[in-house]
């Protein structure tokens, strides 16, 4: 238990240890901190204001965009105050805290957007079903269980890891908590612990993974062998591509992180690739969705005609 390791508290090696950096890239990352929540705060002001968006795409999108905020809420707030300290220590309460949210809103995201990939299935290839099929209730449903799965998910990696005792160093080489940082602090065995990590973690992302592919297989075969109108398989096609420019963006870092083989990776590498999907994607959606999405773009119009 907690109350068990002779460790109190870590200390959070950062991004960089060149000191001249520092105050360079606590501006570049606050700045991404803001325009993050800027912008996913107004798709989620649009999605929720604009009537026309009320539907189960629009209803995903702002439940991604809540997800992202919170996301990067979770690190960057922390690697902003290290940028500025000298102290750059976080408890181990609040360490295991930062590791349980940290999994249990990446989780739920990973199996948010392969929701959204069933929502493109459904209303491409069988349109007729569409309202049916993903009305107000099942959708709700959907986003709830997926909530409720990466809390628990999170929650099991946050309970094995506070189990763990620390006596070693205390010296994270990370600008987070994580569990594969905290496992190779751990005196003791931690076989079970990397074993979860790969098997349930990895089921976490690899099966939304399998199944946003899947959605997309048939999106295509459909639009292959059944659409004749050119116009209509751009449109579809121009109205999936955002989501799968996010898809790509969030899932590429994380198979790297999280299924390749410890040993396959140094700490700086990994380092870069956490920056790539805490940091950046969650920055990127809006912009994707905006500048490809028209209905977004027009809602976004809509209310800024209202509020002027």
């Amino acid at each position: 238990m907690l109350n068990q390791t002779s460790v109190t508290e870590f200390l959070l090696l950062g991004v960089t240890d060149i000191q001249v950096l520092q105050p360079v890239l606590f501006v570049v990352f606050l700045a991404i901190y803001i325009v993050n929540v800027a912008g996913n705060g107004v798709i989620m002001m649009v999605v929720i204001s604009d009537p026309k968006l009320h539907s189960p795409m629009y209803f995903f999108l702002g439940n991604l965009s809540c997800l992202d905020i919170c996301y990067s809420t979770v690190t960057l707030p922390k690697v902003l105050d290290n940028f500025l300290s000298i102290h750059k220590t976080i408890s181990l309460l609040g360490c295991i805290s930062q590791l349980h949210f940290f999994h249990f809103l990446g989780s739920t995201e990973a199996m948010l957007l392969a929701m959204m990939a069933f929502d493109r299935f459904v209303a491409i290839c069988k349109p007729l079903r569409y309202t049916l099929i993903m009305n107000r209730q099942v959708c709700t449903q959907m986003a709830v269980t997926i909530w409720i799965i990466g809390f628990f998910h999170a929650l099991l990696h946050s309970v094995m890891t506070s189990r763990l005792n620390f006596c070693g160093s205390n010296h994270i080489h990370h600008f987070f908590c994580d569990v594969k940082p905290l496992l190779e602090l751990a005196c003791g065995n931690t076989d079970l612990n990397e074993w979860l990590l790969h098997s349930v973690t990895g089921t976490i992302s690899m099966g939304p993974f399998s199944l946003t592919l899947l959605s997309y297989f048939y999106i295509i075969m459909y639009l292959f062998f059944k659409t004749r109108s050119c116009s209509m398989l751009h449109k579809a096609l121009s109205t999936c591509a955002s989501h799968f420019m996010v898809v790509v963006l969030f899932y590429a870092p994380v198979v790297f992180t999280y299924i390749r083989p410890a040993s396959g990776s140094s700490m700086d590498q990994e380092r870069i690739i956490a920056i790539m999907y805490s940091v950046i994607t969650p920055v990127l959606n809006p912009l994707i969705y905006t500048l490809r999405n028209k209905e977004v773009e027009g809602a976004l119009r809509r209310v800024i005609r209202r509020r002027l």
